[in-house]
């Protein structure tokens, strides 16, 4: 299921790279082993040369993206010197001449690498590296929201009980509730809030013993959410790009909503209608 998912934001990456480059081909990959991985989403394509061809750290110019965590371009891939030439023959066959590879760098560990191609002997221009580099950043971003899920998960798995267990959990529902506003993709930043909200949920009251439903709106969960990890105003404020006048709004309306007359109060009813973990 994870790979399902990753080819997905893997795809709509190549596509948005191809619409915001006006290069008409596009492919890449995620590192499922150190220094390796296969090429497995393609996008204006011709022929299926490229399809699973497995690229190493240090060969070709993807590989050399890799070893070396940035992006490289090559105006003409057949005769680029600076690249070594394992990959020439399914390059040739797709009838690709320019070629730029981006990596996708997730704290400062390159996890797959984005591909974007003509076929003429055009040079690639800044606007086209800065396009690219958008692309790999959207797949970035969506690759740390899913291994905070999956340590989250295991943190639940490992030490299902005790208050330091839900204190961590609290703090990494936290971090992805600030992190939901900058995921470009609308699909993957519903998801994320939707383990969000299982999260909330898992520590509330059971639904019989819960008043009416309380609802707030997503930034007045986000204002409280900081709140309850200990932020000050300013601090929740430059957290999540809001003025402190602002924070201070989505705090009363919040408070308001709960019945609460404290911040302390907000945050014990937010956890008591599951609201927050």
């Amino acid at each position: 299921m994870t790979e399902v998912v990753e080819s997905v934001e893997l795809r709509a990456a190549l596509l948005r790279l191809r619409r915001t480059t006006g290069l008409p081909v596009a492919f890449g990959g995620l590192l499922h082993e150190t220094g390796r991985f296969r090429i497995a989403e393609l996008t204006g394509t011709a022929t299926g040369a490229l399809r699973g061809l497995a690229i190493s750290s240090g060969n070709g110019l993807g590989g050399k993206s890799i070893a070396l965590a940035r992006p490289f371009a090559v105006t003409d891939y057949r005769q680029a010197r600076h690249i070594s030439h394992e990959y020439d023959a399914a390059v040739a066959a797709e009838g690709l001449r320019s070629v730029l590879a981006v990596p996708v760098v997730v704290q400062r560990r390159v996890r797959g690498v984005l591909y974007g191609a003509l076929r003429t002997a055009l040079p690639i221009g800044d606007r086209t590296f800065d396009a690219a580099a958008s692309a790999a950043r959207d797949v970035e971003q969506a690759l740390v929201v899913r291994d905070e899920v999956r340590r989250l998960l295991a943190v639940t798995r490992e030490r299902a009980t005790g208050p330091a267990a839900w204190e961590e959990v609290r703090a990494a529902h936290g971090e992805l509730r600030a992190l939901a506003p900058r995921i470009a993709d609308p699909e993957t930043r519903e998801h994320l809030l939707a383990v969000c909200a299982r999260l909330a949920g898992a520590t509330g009251a059971p639904p019989a013993e819960r008043n009416l439903p309380v609802s707030l709106a997503p930034r007045e969960l986000d204002v409280l959410t900081c709140i309850a990890s200990g932020a000050t105003n300013a601090a929740a404020a430059e957290l999540l790009g809001l003025r402190p006048e602002t924070v201070k709004g989505y705090l009363r309306s919040s408070m308001r909503k709960l019945g609460a007359h404290t911040r302390l109060e907000a945050v014990v009813a937010a956890r008591r209608e599951g609201l927050l973990p």
